[in-house]
């Protein structure tokens, strides 16, 4: 795997390397943003560090999403939630504040690697176009057609979404989580059982990661009761604007607890 490693210092860009390199990666490093930009077309897999000296992190993280696709964990010492929350809604994959544990951070890149990348011949893995995202190595039961709820129309084979007619622009991880909450309707999913569908690691379950990314969905749509938090439970599909129910509930119970409250 080709990795990218945004880094400006040398010590940290050296130990990255190292260990990437020990993993079977081949890694190109470069320590400025407008360098970042010329080679990320080439990555696989990216590093980014926040504090560049050419251009603020998170305003590169912007610049590169709509350039690449490709996996991308935030690797910074700025710990702050603004930052946090801001690099997790720019569309990063994972955010590792500094200082870290090396064997710590080969296993997020481990577990991002899984969730995005599809195993072959099975439309349900995490990150495949088209796809709910589903358990590592499960197949996911994929409405066959979009899903509407009230004004919103979320097609999960072309991986869009449309209020009203207009096209909204989420990130991946943000279409990741309404797909799989509008690929079962009916139902209301434990934040664990999200993490682990979405993320792969259903111990991230105290962590914000799915706040942010359900805050960014709402926010994106306009629509914010698209989705529904179950108190002290999760998150299931809602109507969306209108107080209507989405596409094949109505006259449905509430819901149907997820496997992970049973």
């Amino acid at each position: 795997m080709h990795t990218l490693l945004v880094e400006d210092n040398d010590r940290m860009a050296h130990a990255l390397g190292t260990a990437l390199a020990v993993r079977g990666h081949t890694v190109r490093r470069v320590s400025r943003a407008q360098d970042a930009l010329r080679h990320v077309g080439e990555a696989e897999f990216v590093l980014l560090d926040l504090g560049l000296p050419d251009l603020d992190g998170l305003e590169l993280l912007r610049r590169l999403r709509p350039l690449c696709a490709a996996p991308l964990i935030v690797v910074t010492a700025r710990c702050e939630e603004h930052d946090i929350v801001g690099g997790l809604r720019a569309g990063a994959d994972d955010y590792v504040v500094k200082p870290f544990r090396m064997a710590e951070l080969m296993a997020r890149i481990d577990s991002v690697r899984r969730r995005t990348s599809p195993a072959p011949g099975t439309p349900g893995t995490p990150g495949t176009p088209g796809a709910a995202p589903s358990a590592p190595g499960e197949s996911a039961a994929v409405r066959p057609g979009p899903v509407r709820a009230g004004d919103t129309v979320i097609d999960l084979a072309a991986r869009t979404v449309t209020v009203a007619g207009a096209p909204v622009r989420l990130t991946r991880r943000e279409f990741d989580v309404l797909a799989y909450l509008a690929a079962r309707p009916r139902e209301a999913h434990s934040r664990a059982e999200i993490l682990y569908r979405v993320w792969g690691d259903a111990l991230r379950a105290a962590s914000r990661s799915l706040d942010v990314h359900v805050a960014g969905i709402r926010t994106k749509t306009g629509r914010p009761n698209l989705v529904r938090t179950v108190h002290r439970f999760g998150y299931q599909l809602g109507p969306g604007a209108g107080g209507e129910p989405a596409a094949g509930d109505a006259q449905e119970p509430p819901a149907a607890l997820g496997p992970a409250h049973r």
